[in-house]
């Protein structure tokens, strides 16, 4: 599978202004949307080369609905070698118990694969997945513009060994057919599963957590779950 071609991947960036312009348009009627059911805690988690900051409208507009919502809170994440699988599952285990007892996952492109990796391995813990953009398809690794550097950043570690069946929790996996970073077909859950449901959306890779069908989609599905 081949990665998106040049002309996405130069025009991701400057259509994710123009995802952040539309979603300041629309934020006002986004945050009329219900909010949560209870007590309800989410994590977003950042993708490829992202940070929490870059994340701060998305985690804000889940905490004006009720929903108690952090960020990740390991720095910008750069790949498995970043950051401590036992200081993130420290932040989660901390964050479930604020809530019910389990945690909402939202992970936008490498950080959705995170999520449904943490949402195998204790799915307990976890009640639902929402990916942004994430390549956890077959042949991902030759689908993306961003393999490359993310080889040159984490040298030495081996590729992300990923079961692109869906963890036992419900999942939405939300992807834009103009993705400039991965091919869209990598971010699709294949097959049919109970409790999996994919979204398509008109947008950017990069602007993907500023898209305000992303927000609607993402705040629908936190209700719903």
């Amino acid at each position: 599978m081949k990665p998106p071609s040049l002309a996405l991947a130069i025009t991701d960036a400057p259509r994710a202004l123009v995802d952040a312009a539309v979603l300041q348009l629309s934020a006002p009627l986004l945050r009329r949307m219900p909010g949560a059911k209870g007590r309800h805690s989410v994590m977003v988690i950042p993708g490829f080369l992202g940070h929490d900051t870059g994340n701060g409208q998305l985690i804000r507009f889940l905490r004006d609905l009720g929903y108690h919502t952090i960020g990740w809170k390991q720095g910008r994440n750069l790949g498995p070698s970043s950051f401590s699988e036992e200081r993130l599952t420290e932040t989660l285990v901390r964050l479930a118990d604020t809530g019910d007892g389990r945690v909402s996952l939202v992970g936008h492109s490498l950080g959705g694969i995170y999520a449904r990796e943490i949402a195998r391995t204790a799915p307990d813990a976890i009640r639902q997945v929402i990916t942004l953009g994430s390549p956890f398809g077959q042949g991902h690794e030759q689908a993306s513009n961003a393999s490359r550097l993310y080889r040159q950043l984490n040298p030495g570690d081996p590729e992300i060994q990923l079961n692109s069946a869906p963890p036992p929790v419900p999942i939405t996996a939300i992807y834009t057919r103009a993705d400039g970073i991965v091919n869209w077909r990598t971010s699709v859950q294949s097959g049919k599963h109970a409790n999996v449901h994919n979204i398509e959306v008109l947008g950017s890779h990069i602007g993907l957590t500023m898209n305000s069908a992303v927000w609607y989609w993402v705040a629908r599905k936190l209700r719903e779950h």
